[in-house]
């Protein structure tokens, strides 16, 4: 894996901005017309993948008090909740100007009518939390996430770290996707075809498939 990191970094030209380290995992023998071979959720990874991951709460009260307090990228409360419902094209920028969205749980419905046409294709629906929750434990757990997506083709990719995160961290992350993916597949490895990585602007470069490279 560090090799394969090296080579990464080796055949990158170097830009005016930090580049994303990320991962594509090409999977195979997946049947995608049966819901559970789709792979759809979010994973918590050892080191936060970008500084930049922006997290939105949806709450009322206390709750929002103290979501705002713990450094929430943007706190929704009941009242705009409903009234970003009904501007479509304001909804539409808030669902793609955040990465996770948390919940009170009991907004969820509300959530669900209201802005559930925007985020659920978009593969953002909230995480439900209790009104008692530690939102500042929250909040760091989700800026620690990626998505894991599968769309039409049998292939995964996020994002894992940037070009200056240290190889350690940068293996972490990695080896936490293919465990999970390895735990979801019917097959497990056998259902990997190949293991790529890159920077946003660089070639793909191949990752041997053994734990040891």
């Amino acid at each position: 894996m560090t090799k394969a990191l090296a080579d990464v970094r080796a055949k990158t030209e170097k830009r005016k901005f930090t580049q994303s380290i990320e991962l594509a995992v090409k999977l195979r023998e997946l049947d995608l017309k049966r819901p559970e071979s789709r792979i759809n959720e979010n994973l918590e990874l050892p080191t936060p993948p970008d500084k930049d991951l922006k997290v939105c709460v949806i709450a009322g009260g206390d709750l929002a008090t103290r979501a705002r307090s713990a450094g929430a990228d943007m706190v929704i409360g009941r009242e705009d909740l409903e009234k970003v419902g009904r501007e479509k094209k304001e909804a539409r920028k808030i669902a793609n100007s955040y990465d996770f969205f948390v919940a009170e749980a009991p907004l969820m419905p509300l959530v669900g009518r209201t802005l559930g046409q925007i985020l659920g294709p978009r593969g953002k629906m909230p995480t439900p939390i209790p009104p008692t929750a530690q939102i500042d434990e929250v909040i760091k757990r989700h800026r620690r996430n990626v998505r894991l997506k599968m769309k039409d083709q049998q292939v995964i990719q996020c994002k894992v770290g940037t070009e200056d995160m240290a190889d350690d961290l940068l293996v972490q992350n990695i080896q936490t996707v293919i465990s999970r993916l390895e735990a979801k597949l019917e097959k497990g490895p056998k259902n990997i075809s190949s293991i790529m990585l890159k920077e946003t602007m660089g070639p793909l470069v191949k990752v041997p498939m053994t734990r040891e490279a």
